[in-house]
């Protein structure tokens, strides 16, 4: 006589390990294209601050050194935006910030609940967050707001940054789903 197995406990489990794939692959790529995005502001401040501390020593050359024009602009911008792409890894991989003094004493499953309402709240303020910034995103363009030295459109960094908080509410939503199943397969997440 076969022996009857039950099915993995949890929300459709295998579904969510596949979602969970295809989800840690875009949070790499976008963590990758943060890190890339801020080498290239390292460079640009090395050159920037060379550039500054060379001004009016080496007359002879063809071109003059200097700052670099709108540099802090551009760093700014920037750094908002490689922000946002770090924080969907960061969640994935539970990264964040946590205070284990009081979680470590407790049993397997109390820590498994305690990250799942951790990832609950989660979403609730990066999605909230990731709207209030969408909308000023579309503010920004409406009113054509440009910064000061460079004349760039100011939505140019808002946009990256939507594009990497709405990363992150999708991925804190996912995690969600998998504390759900952490918890009804009796692990505790870590």
């Amino acid at each position: 006589m076969p022996q009857l197995t039950h099915p993995p406990a949890g929300i459709a489990p295998a579904l969510e390990a596949r979602v969970g794939l295809w989800i840690g692959r875009f949070a790499a790529a976008l963590a990758l294209t943060g890190g890339v995005l801020l080498i290239v502001l390292v460079i640009l401040s090395v050159i920037s601050i060379t550039g500054r501390g060379m001004a009016g020593w080496i007359d002879f050359l063809p071109f003059r050194p200097g700052p670099i024009p709108g540099d802090f602009e551009l760093v700014s911008a920037g750094c908002a935006v490689a922000v946002c792409t770090f924080l969907p890894w960061c969640q994935l991989r539970r990264g964040h910030v946590t205070v284990d003094v009081f979680i470590t004493r407790l049993p397997p499953r109390g820590r498994a609940v305690l990250t799942l309402v951790g990832n609950v709240l989660m979403t609730g303020a990066v999605a909230i967050i990731a709207w209030r910034l969408q909308l000023g995103l579309a503010d920004k363009m409406r009113y054509g707001e440009t910064t000061m030295i460079l004349q760039m459109p100011v939505w140019c960094g808002y946009a990256g940054a939507v594009v990497g908080l709405w990363a992150f509410a999708l991925t804190a939503l996912y995690t969600v789903w998998r504390s759900i199943n952490e918890i009804a397969q009796g692990r505790d997440g870590d």
